[in-house]
């Protein structure tokens, strides 16, 4: 068998390819190579990234030239009550983080929720989008396209369900442009993020609009989908989980576990996260849902990029005369159960604290389950951070907690 320190020598020499390496070893050799010839090359010390406990060979469909692992730490917040349609309990909330204070702060913010009797939590739309674009000659063929489309939905749904024994096409929506179309294909996609079923059931789809019509394919996502990046069509129309918490906190809670009033804690959030978020144009008008979301997603093995989707959040805080009222609403929580990194020894772990790892009686509810604690778990983050700003104590808890 060919050792490390053989195959660093092939690469170097130009005999053999990053990527060729398990064509000649198994696949914790082909790692090891890749770290000494990284030490070689770069004279860095790689021995903690290959102290790892996934299987080397069972992540290649997770990660492509493998050379180790990277670790974060993992701290836990709660007990939070979530009272939801798939999440009714009290959970502990795995987070995977590199920001001093921020499992604290969560932690506060569940105490409150959970004294006050639980967050309320609500899926109250799913489906898994992509948009795919393509050419025609005129603005006159492009609405002729769209029509067609409309008209024939059972075709272009069996064309994509063909591929796939869980997704089902839901919606297609189209957008025309100039000499551009675009067919908005939503899917519901159970217990999976979705994200590559939605793929090759769409790819399947444009077949057939290619077949019957003048349109021409020019790509499977033309970027109304939208996929990692901000857009405000996720913020309108959804995409994965649509998902809202709130609760009502009593006003002796508010006072004793966070020293301000809901008076105040209203107040910030109307002057910092609506008029301050909508004056700097921000999709995002909340306190710093993507601290959550991020966190939870590395916990679990979501996909890390769509963070960017899962802070499209809006945050509302009202003084009533019980207390403060707080909301909290992700218009595109993209969310799985099964597959991707979910597979990860840590992430399935993470998964079984919540008790979603896998697929869900009846499919889909695991990641609704999924969808409604973080939304909760970010509902206490807002909180928290909302009443720290209110009572000025901000940077005294980040001078204490994360320098």
């Amino acid at each position: 068998m060919t050792d490390a320190s053989d195959l660093a020598d092939r690469v170097q020499a130009g005999d053999l390819r990053l990527y060729e390496l398990e064509d000649h070893a198994d696949a914790d050799t082909a790692a090891a190579a890749r770290r000494e010839l990284l030490e070689r090359e770069t004279g860095a010390e790689t021995e903690a990234l290959g102290s790892f406990s996934f299987d080397a060979d069972g992540v290649d469909s997770n990660i492509e030239n493998l050379a180790g692992g990277t670790q974060l730490p993992l701290g836990v917040a709660g007990p939070l009550a979530v009272n939801g349609d798939a999440a009714d309990d009290e959970f502990h909330l795995p987070m995977a983080t590199t920001e001093g204070a921020l499992v604290a702060s969560v932690n506060r913010g569940c105490s409150a929720i959970t004294a006050a009797g639980g967050a309320n939590a609500r899926v109250t739309k799913t489906g898994m989008t992509r948009a795919p674009v393509f050419r025609v000659a005129d603005v006159t063929e492009g609405a002729e396209v769209a029509e067609w489309a409309k008209d024939n939905h059972d075709a272009l749904k069996a064309a994509a369900e063909e591929t796939t024994s869980h997704g089902e096409l839901t919606d297609v929506t189209p957008y025309v442009v100039g000499d551009s179309v675009y067919l908005r294909f939503r899917y519901e996609t159970k217990d999976a993020m979705g994200m590559n079923m939605a793929t090759i059931a769409t790819e399947a789809a444009t077949e057939v609009v290619e077949a019957e019509t003048p349109a021409e394919l020019v790509a499977v996502s033309g970027n109304l989908c939208t996929d990692k990046k901000p857009a405000a069509i996720n913020a309108i129309e959804g995409r994965g989980r649509t998902v809202t918490a709130d609760v009502t906190i009593p006003r002796d809670i508010v006072e004793e576990r966070f020293d301000t009033t809901p008076e105040a804690i209203e107040e910030a959030n109307t002057r910092k996260n609506l008029v301050g978020s909508a004056k700097a144009g921000s999709l995002g008008f909340n306190a710093h849902a993507a601290n959550v979301v991020a966190a939870v997603f590395l916990a679990t093995g979501q996909d890390a990029a769509q963070v960017v989707e899962g802070s499209n959040a809006i945050t509302t805080a009202e003084a009533r005369e019980d207390g403060l009222y707080a909301s909290v609403n992700l218009a595109s929580l993209e969310v799985g159960t099964v597959g991707g990194g979910t597979k990860l020894p840590t992430q399935r772990e993470a998964l079984d604290v919540l008790g979603v790892r896998g697929g869900g009686d009846p499919a889909g509810s695991n990641a609704d389950a999924l969808a409604e604690i973080i939304a909760a778990g970010a509902l206490a983050g807002e909180i928290n951070l909302l009443a720290a700003l209110a009572s000025r104590n901000l940077s005294s808890a980040h001078a204490e907690l994360g320098r």
